[in-house]
C-alpha cells in the first residue's frame, strides 16, 4: 500500500538527530518553557521572516489564544470557511466569538471574496483566512478587503508551512498567523504542537501570558488563561526537523508536478495549479471526482491509500447547523466536500510510487 504518510521511511540521519534532541532534553532536566522552546521560537520566527513566534500546545489553541489576545470574543463575529478542519471554527467558539461562514472559490477551495463581503456585518471583527491544502493565493485582495472593512486579517496556516506570496510567508500578512505542528503537517512533531507568529510585540507578550494560565509573572494571574505550552521535547524535535524542511518541501513539489503532468483521466479533475512555485507547499494534493466514493474504493483496492479533506463541511456538523452563513448559501463548499479526495504526496514517496499512483488513477473507468 502506498501510504498517505510514511514516518517509518524517514531518513535514518533525521531519526538519529531526533533521538539526540530528545536525549538532550532528558539530560537537561528541564521539560517546560526552557531553552529548547526559546530556540525553536526564534528559529521559526526567523524562517517566517517575522519578529515573534510563541509556541503553544496545538494549532487550535493558537487560533483561540490569537483571538483572545486581540480581545475578540462575545458579541464579535469572525468570518471563515466551512471547508476546513473543525478546529478552525471550534477555536472561534471557544474564544467566545461567533463564527460566520462564507463560501469558497470552486477552483481553489479557498474563501471567495464576494461571499465574504456578503457576510460582513456591524459585528464583524475579523476574517480568519484558511490557507487550505498548503496554498497561499491573492493576498493583495484579502489585505484590501480587510482594510476597507476595517477588520482584522487573521491566518490559519495549519497546512501552509512557509508557503509564500510575493516573498512573504503565510501568517505574515495579517495581525497573526496560527500554525499547527501535528505529526502529519509539513513541519510536524511526534504529538501535538503549535505556534502563533506576529510582528506585534504586544500581541506576542499577551499570547505568552494566555498560554501559561494567564500569568503575567509566576503566581500572578492577570487574567484567565489556558494551559497550552509547547513543551521542550516537541520543541527540540521541531528544531531537528526544521533542518530537513526545505528538502522535504521540495520533494512534495516534485511529486505534485508529476501529478499535474501525468494525471490525464477525464473522470478526475485537478485543483488549480499555483501561480508560482512558492505559493503552494502541498500539505495535501487534492483531486476531484463526481464518483469520489467509487474512486476512493478503487484506489485502495489497487494499493493506493487516500483520505477525504473534508467530507462534511462545518455547517453540516451537528453543533454548527445554526451558524450564520452567506445568504446565497454555501453551494461550492458543499459540492467540493462531495467530490474531493486527497492522494499520497509526502516526502518519503519514491518516483516509482508516484508513477504508480498516476497509473492507477488514469486506469480508473
Amino acid at each position: 500500500m502506498i501510504l498517505m504518510n510514511n514516518f517509518q521511511a524517514e531518513p535514518a540521519e533525521l531519526i538519529q538527530q531526533e533521538i539526540a534532541a530528545v536525549e538532550k532534553v532528558i539530560k537537561s532536566g528541564w521539560y517546560i518553557l526552557g531553552n529548547e522552546v526559546r530556540n525553536f521560537e526564534s528559529a521559526w520566527a526567523s524562517r517566517c521572516g517575522i519578529s515573534y513566534a510563541v509556541g503553544v500546545g496545538n494549532g487550535m489553541d493558537a487560533i483561540e489564544i490569537g483571538l483572545r489576545a486581540l480581545n475578540i470574543g462575545p458579541g464579535d463575529e469572525v468570518i471563515t470557511t466551512p471547508m476546513t478542519a473543525f478546529a478552525t471554527v471550534l477555536a472561534i467558539i471557544r474564544a467566545g466569538a461567533t463564527p460566520v461562514l462564507a463560501d469558497i472559490d470552486p477552483i481553489t477551495a479557498l474563501l471567495d471574496p464576494a461571499s465574504v463581503e456578503r457576510c460582513l456585518s456591524s459585528h464583524t471583527r475579523a476574517m480568519l483566512l484558511v490557507h487550505l491544502y498548503g496554498q497561499v493565493r491573492n493576498m493583495d485582495t484579502w489585505i484590501a478587503l480587510c482594510k476597507h472593512a476595517d477588520i482584522h486579517l487573521l491566518e490559519d496556516c495549519a497546512q501552509s508551512h512557509l508557503a509564500s506570496w510575493k516573498g512573504k510567508v503565510a501568517g505574515s500578512f495579517g495581525d497573526w498567523g496560527a500554525y499547527s505542528f501535528y505529526p502529519t503537517k509539513n513541519l510536524g512533531t511526534m504529538g501535538d504542537g503549535g505556534a502563533i507568529i506576529t510582528n506585534s510585540e504586544e500581541l506576542a507578550n499577551q499570547a505568552r501570558v494566555l498560554r501559561n494560565y494567564g500569568q503575567s509573572q509566576r503566581y500572578h494571574h492577570s487574567e484567565l488563561g489556558l494551559n497550552s505550552r509547547l513543551d521542550e521535547m516537541h520543541a527540540a524535535i521541531l528544531t531537528a526537523r526544521l533542518g530537513w524542511f526545505d528538502f522535504f518541501t521540495a520533494r512534495r513539489k516534485e511529486i505534485a508536478k508529476a501529478y499535474f503532468d501525468g494525471i490525464k483521466n477525464p473522470l478526475v479533475h485537478l485543483m488549480a495549479e499555483p501561480v508560482d512555485s512558492e505559493s503552494h507547499v502541498y500539505h495535501l494534493f487534492v483531486i476531484l471526482c463526481d464518483e469520489r466514493d467509487r474512486l476512493n474504493n478503487y484506489l485502495r483496492e489497487h494499493g493506493v491509500d487516500n483520505l477525504i479533506h473534508y467530507p462534511i463541511p462545518v455547517h453540516h456538523q451537528v453543533p454548527c447547523k445554526s451558524i450564520r452563513r452567506d445568504l446565497k448559501g454555501l453551494i461550492h463548499a458543499e459540492a467540493h466536500a462531495a467530490r474531493c479526495l486527497s492522494i499520497p504526496c509526502h516526502p518519503q514517496m519514491s518516483d516509482g510510487e508516484a508513477n504508480k499512483v498516476i497509473e492507477v488513477i488514469n486506469e480508473f473507468k
